[in-house]
């Protein structure tokens, strides 16, 4: 869920400490995996929505690992940088925070629109999708502005 080892690990570790200090609260109406992985889930979720939250800082990381100038020219990396800079700073300036949560997640984060909706406790029909088909048309409009002047 986290795409990263470190990150998955911490939140294992991180499970592992919840279950250990809530033990008195397993009453034995399941099985004790089925305890577990509700615990992981919940935690998994938090992660996801704290993620959400702040959007632009899991922007920033993934996106600086995406430029590798050891393939590209110096010159490219940085323009591709500054365009990424520039793309967060639209998306934090034009959009609502639920457009800019829901763009981060999925084109960023990369998760389906549907796990979005879920996650973000959406309920409009279109869940996510309505969010970012609202959100690509604030950017264009704003880019193509921005073009003719």
């Amino acid at each position: 869920m986290t795409g990263d080892v470190d990150s998955a690990a911490d939140l294992a570790q991180d499970v592992f400490l919840k279950a250990f200090q809530h033990m008195n609260s397993f009453r034995g109406d399941c099985k004790f995996s089925t305890w577990l992985y509700s615990i992981a889930r919940n935690r998994c979720v938090d992660e996801m929505r704290s993620r959400a939250a702040r959007p632009d800082e899991t922007t920033g990381l993934v996106l600086d690992q995406l430029a590798d100038s050891s393939q590209e020219q110096v010159p490219r990396t940085l323009e591709r940088n500054e365009s990424a800079r520039a793309l967060r700073q639209l998306i934090q300036d034009e959009l609502d925070e639920t457009e800019a949560k829901v763009m981060t997640l999925h084109y960023v984060d990369e998760l389906p629109l549907d796990s979005i909706t879920r996650l973000l406790g959406l309920e409009n029909p279109s869940g996510a999708k309505a969010f970012v088909v609202s959100a690509r048309r604030k950017l264009q409009r704003i880019v193509a502005r921005r073009d003719r002047t």
